[in-house]
């Protein structure tokens, strides 16, 4: 072993310097298989361009018409058998002390060919260049308790990058929340100014402000099968929004603190809501009763992540754990504790059976419906990320605190993209934060919410091509495995 090694290296350098002041000048005695060892692999490194090559034959001169064969040879000098039995003892020796294997492909290389000629390197000839003697290795426990990860990591698809085209004011606090129409015509925002507004998605114009709230909107919600908006904010209240009247037609009462997240169950008429109490409330729509009160995070739920199948609740809270919910029971399936900080957004893809979580130490995909965790992005944004979104084109953005935006390959976990956003003319260099982010429905807008009071949208640049924009993949040497 490497410490064997190291502590045999320090014994022999002690010896050799105060050996002779205890009467131990000698050296220990050399290991014998050790030894044998050592020359076989000086042998191969001198030899091995010419072991293949065939050894040179003395060609006879032709002999004379009339004349014997004994009388045509020519007469060995006087002094060739000493020198020849010398020869022969001294590589004998040599060969002797390499492996019995060294010694057969050496012998049957050089039977074969002609006169001066090189053989041809053949393939047994090939797979048998290995260092003889050397131990076989043996796998450690841990290795074979390990998951192996695939040998071949994928390679990423091109995307276009991503360029600003339009940045909207109108707030006068920080933009927390958005949410974009089914119909994908308008999009809402809410705000610290305790305001809603509904902006039209072509134009960028405002459209119509809504009051309600006394705290900032967290969280905002748009129904795709009844005309109803849902909000949330630090007011612990939970309003539902009747979009034909403009008004909060229901309440939803129930949380001890500030609500941060919001989230609409596709198929049912379920609200759930996640805040600051460490819970995760079920609210059915119409009745505004509440179904169950999902317990067992111990600090703030501040992503929820609602879909059909099982399991049709999953919530990210600030205590580093995603827990995945049995809704028909209300109560928890699996545990994920890969994350070490606190888990501030998730982001499910349109397609795969699968979704990420975004935390300070790494932004992590896991397989459905177990949890089974996937990989992580093959960097680190090193920043507090605040809010993720993906779109069926396989591509996830999440956004910092300190205003960077970083664009993912979904199935390599490659970031192809790092942008950074500027703040609004008046503003501090601080206040270049992403609080929320959203794709419309087609995938090809995106929307940025930020602590500047702006909101920013982005879009492919079309006139980007592999060419001018090239992939540069490096695939990772050692992935981690948590």
């Amino acid at each position: 072993s490497e410490l064997s090694a190291l502590v045999a290296a320090q014994q022999s350098r002690t010896r050799a310097l105060f050996g002779a002041e205890f009467g131990q000048p000698q050296p220990p005695p050399m290991n014998d298989a050790s030894s044998r060892l050592k020359f076989a692999v000086k042998i191969r490194q001198e030899y091995e361009a010419v072991r293949n090559m065939a050894p040179p034959s003395v060609q006879t001169p032709a002999a004379p018409s009339g004349t014997s064969n004994a009388a045509a040879e020519p007469a060995e000098p006087a002094g060739a058998p000493v020198a020849k039995a010398h020869k022969e003892s001294a590589l004998g020796k040599i060969i002797d002390e390499t492996p019995a294997e060294r010694k057969d492909v050496g012998a049957s290389a050089g039977t074969s060919a002609g006169s001066g000629a090189l053989v041809a390197f053949k393939g047994e000839d090939a797979a048998n260049l290995a260092v003889a003697a050397v131990p076989e290795r043996k796998q450690m426990p841990s290795a074979q308790l390990a998951r192996r990860m695939a040998s071949k990591w994928p390679r990423p698809e091109w995307h276009a990058p991503w360029k600003l085209y339009r940045v909207i004011s109108g707030h006068l606090g920080w933009v927390r929340s958005v949410a974009v129409d089914p119909s994908n015509e308008w999009f809402v925002t809410g705000s610290a100014d305790r305001t809603i507004k509904v902006w039209d998605l072509a134009s960028g114009q405002l459209k119509l402000t809504l009051t309600g709230h006394i705290e900032q909107v967290t969280g905002l919600a748009v129904s795709s099968r009844h005309p109803y908006m849902f909000s949330c904010g630090l007011d612990k209240m939970v309003k539902c929004w009747d979009l034909e009247y403009n008004k909060v037609i229901r309440h939803y009462h129930g949380h001890l603190s500030g609500v941060y997240s919001l989230a609409l169950h596709p198929g049912l008429d379920i609200l759930f809501t996640g805040g600051r109490d460490s819970t995760c409330r079920v609210w059915d729509m119409r009745t505004k009763q509440q179904i169950f009160c999902l317990s067992g995070h111990e600090n703030t739920v501040c992503s929820i992540i609602a879909q059909k199948p099982d399991p049709q609740v999953i919530t990210g809270a600030h205590d580093s754990t995603i827990k995945l919910w049995d809704l028909a029971a209300g109560k928890t399936m699996s545990t994920l504790t890969y994350h070490k900080k606190a888990i501030r957004a998730m982001a499910m893809h349109p397609t795969e059976f699968s979704f990420a979580s975004a935390s300070v130490d790494n932004i992590k995909k896991f397989q459905l419906p177990t949890g089974a965790f996937l990989h992580n992005m093959l960097s680190n944004q090193k920043c507090i990320v605040n809010t993720l979104a993906l779109n069926s084109d396989n591509v996830l953005m999440s956004g910092g605190d300190n205003g960077s935006m970083w664009f993912w390959d979904w199935k390599s976990g490659h970031c192809f993209q790092q942008e950074q956003t500027l703040v609004q003319p008046g503003s501090l260099e601080s206040e270049a934060g992403i609080f929320a982010s959203t794709f419309d429905h087609t995938g090809s807008r995106l929307i940025t919410c930020e602590a500047d009071k702006s909101i920013k949208l982005w879009k492919e640049d079309d006139t980007a091509t592999p060419e001018t924009h090239p992939i540069n993949f490096k695939p990772p040497s050692k992935a981690q495995r948590w």
